[in-house]
């Protein structure tokens, strides 16, 4: 191996023999009241955003530049009434919430802030805790938090946060693997899977640089697993009025909400962490004054500079794009982040194995290779379609077309039935085509015929009498 790759090795962990019973509560007090001042923070910034983008103030009411408005919002949340389904599972019900805010929560336990400093006379690095396999137990606790929105969309027994929980768990699923398959390579290059680690083995070029495909997979992997557009399908407002949140109200709905927004923080400092350098300061400012930008507290303001870049990231996305297709969704997690993720972990593989017989830089071979597979990725993004499928589109689009109007009878055509699942995915009705009827419709209609039936029998004969009577 060469120097990089044993001097990852060999770095030592984070040191906590140093650590008190009180220093840990200082530590996880403040990572706690660092997320939900976060988070508060991340709903004004994406409402500002976003307003920016569309050409509209944003929040400028409460408080400085609107900074108050999240703060009354939550307020609203609290003081909102707290009903329950009355078919729902009571336990489970509430369960639920707890478990995706609590998964949500433990996540920033072994993120390191920065290197180690003093704390009250005592020397600690900047992280609760470490472990050998700290990005395993990231994955583990990620993974779990999916239980908090399916069993949510279970216990409401309703049907619209049954299918948002399904939805979930086939996105989780799907975007789960690829976003383990692009670590994986970090941990191959790096040699550990210990956080504090990887941050150390970053001291010289970043990974997403060396790595830069799985970098773009993980950011692709990212946002479909903290369900963010356009990835929310499984609370997607336009289709299933809120997903399994819809029939959640007050304090629990404002969980579900907090544990989003959490985990949209918990992958972005993944991201720091394991592509970005960690706390490590920026290559034009960490060798000012001999490194002295990545001593002290300084590192904590380079970590939440990244985080918070993932964070406008994930902002910028929503302003830009629609949300997916299910179909589209599905292909595009399984057909190209999945495979795109084991191709790039088979090169990395065979690099590190022809780096034990020659004495190539590492870094300049990962380049080389992912620029060149970075290339590719986009030229598969954007290559268009066969011609004779776009063809066979547009004559399929234009034989559904009814024919130029001239009078009003071919202005408005006689309505059509037709199949909205004929192409694979449910689609809305054109002009002059319409739903065939649900079989709920149908019995209604059977209901409300018979009801007709039976009052026309039942006024025949008093019709008649009042004949005879007259």
């Amino acid at each position: 191996m060469t120097g990089q790759v044993m001097a990852a090795v060999a770095a030592p962990t984070a040191d906590f023999s140093n650590d008190t019973w009180w220093i840990w509560v200082i530590k996880a007090v403040a990572i706690l009241v660092f997320l939900l001042l976060s988070v508060l923070v991340a709903i004004w910034a994406e409402r500002k955003v976003l307003g920016r983008m569309q050409t509209r103030p944003g929040p400028n009411v409460h408080g400085p530049f609107g900074l108050l408005q999240s703060l009354a919002d939550a307020i609203k949340l609290l003081l909102k009434e707290d009903f329950s389904i009355r078919g729902a599972d009571k336990v489970i019900y509430v369960l639920a919430p707890l478990i995706a805010v609590t998964s949500a929560l433990l996540v920033m336990a072994v993120i390191p802030f920065g290197p180690e400093v003093s704390i009250f006379g005592v020397v600690t690095p900047l992280q609760l805790t470490d472990m050998p396999v700290a990005v395993l137990y990231i994955l583990a606790i990620t993974a779990l938090g999916v239980y908090g929105i399916v069993l949510g969309g279970w216990a409401s027994n309703s049907t619209y946060p049954l299918l948002g929980s399904v939805r979930s768990s086939a996105q989780v699923i799907s975007y789960e693997l690829a976003m383990g398959l692009s670590l994986v390579s970090v941990f191959l290059v790096s040699g550990s899977l210990s956080t504090s680690q990887i941050v150390s083995a970053q001291t010289e070029m970043w990974w997403c640089v060396a790595l830069a495909p799985a970098f773009l997979v993980y950011l692709g992997s990212m946002v479909g697993e903290v369900n963010r557009l356009p990835f929310d399908l499984p609370e997607a407002e336009g289709e299933l009025v809120a997903g399994h949140m819809v029939e959640y109200t007050s304090m629990k709905f404002a969980w579900f909400f907090l544990a989003e927004y959490i985990n949209m923080f918990n992958v972005s400092a993944v991201a720091t962490t394991l592509f970005l350098g960690g706390w490590h300061a920026p290559w034009p400012l960490a060798w000012i004054g001999d490194g002295v930008l990545n001593t002290g507290w300084w590192p904590v303001l380079w970590f939440v500079g990244k985080v918070w870049l993932c964070m406008f990231f994930m902002f910028w996305l929503r302003g830009t794009l629609l949300r997916f297709r299910y179909d589209q969704f599905m292909n595009f997690g399984w057909k190209v982040l999945i495979p795109v993720a084991l191709v790039w972990l088979v090169a990395v593989a065979v690099v590190q194995g022809v780096r034990q017989f020659t004495d190539t830089d590492l870094r300049t071979m990962l380049m080389w290779i992912g620029g060149i597979f970075a290339v590719l990725m986009v030229i598969m993004l954007v290559w268009p379609e066969k011609k004779e499928d776009q063809e066979a589109a547009a004559e399929a689009d234009r034989s559904d077309r009814p024919a130029t109007p001239r009078t009003r009878d071919e202005v408005l055509p006689a309505e059509t039935t037709f199949d909205p699942f004929a192409g694979g995915y449910p689609v809305p009705p054109r002009p002059g085509q319409k739903l065939p009827d649900s079989p709920r419709r149908r019995r209604r209609e059977q209901e409300r015929r018979k009801t007709v039936t039976a009052t026309a029998t039942r006024q025949a004969p008093e019709a008649t009498k009042e004949g005879d009577d007259g």
